[in-house]
C-alpha cells in the first residue's frame, strides 16, 4: 500500500558529508512524522532524526549539531543532511514514516529497504 524508497548512501572520508533522501508514495492520506534510523553490524537499531508534518524535528544525541533533517509535505520526501561526519555513523541507514491510508482510520508504520553508509578513517 505505502513504498519507501531511499537514496543517497554511499562511502565517504571522516570529515565529509552525505545526503539521504526518501520518498513515499502509495494509498497515503497524510504522514504524522518521517524520520531516519540507523542499524550498525551486530548493534540494534536506534533512532537518527524525526520530523513532524509541523516540522518539529528531534535527534539523537550523537548526530546533534552535524545532521540535519527536512521534508517536503507536498511530496511525501524526507531529507537527510549528514556533515563531519564519523566512522562511528557507518551503519544501514532506514526510512521510517507514520502513514494513515487512505481508507484507514489509524496510523502503521512504514520502512524502506535500508540504503548503506560507510564512513572511512
Amino acid at each position: 500500500q505505502v513504498q519507501l524508497v531511499e537514496s543517497g548512501g554511499g562511502l565517504v572520508q571522516a570529515g565529509g558529508s552525505l545526503r539521504l533522501s526518501c520518498a513515499a508514495s502509495g494509498s497515503i492520506l497524510s504522514i504524522n512524522s518521517m524520520g531516519w534510523y540507523r542499524q550498525a553490524p551486530g548493534a540494534q537499531r536506534e533512532l537518527v532524526a524525526t520530523i513532524t508534518s509541523g516540522g518539529s524535528t528531534n535527534y539523537a544525541d550523537s548526530v546533534k549539531g552535524r545532521f540535519t533533517i527536512s521534508r517536503d509535505n507536498a511530496k511525501n520526501t524526507v531529507s537527510l543532511q549528514m556533515n563531519s561526519l564519523k566512522p562511528e555513523d557507518t551503519a544501514v541507514y532506514y526510512c521510517n514514516a507514520r502513514v494513515v491510508v487512505i481508507g484507514a482510520y489509524y496510523v502503521m508504520d512504514y520502512w524502506g529497504k535500508g540504503t548503506l553508509v560507510t564512513v572511512s578513517s
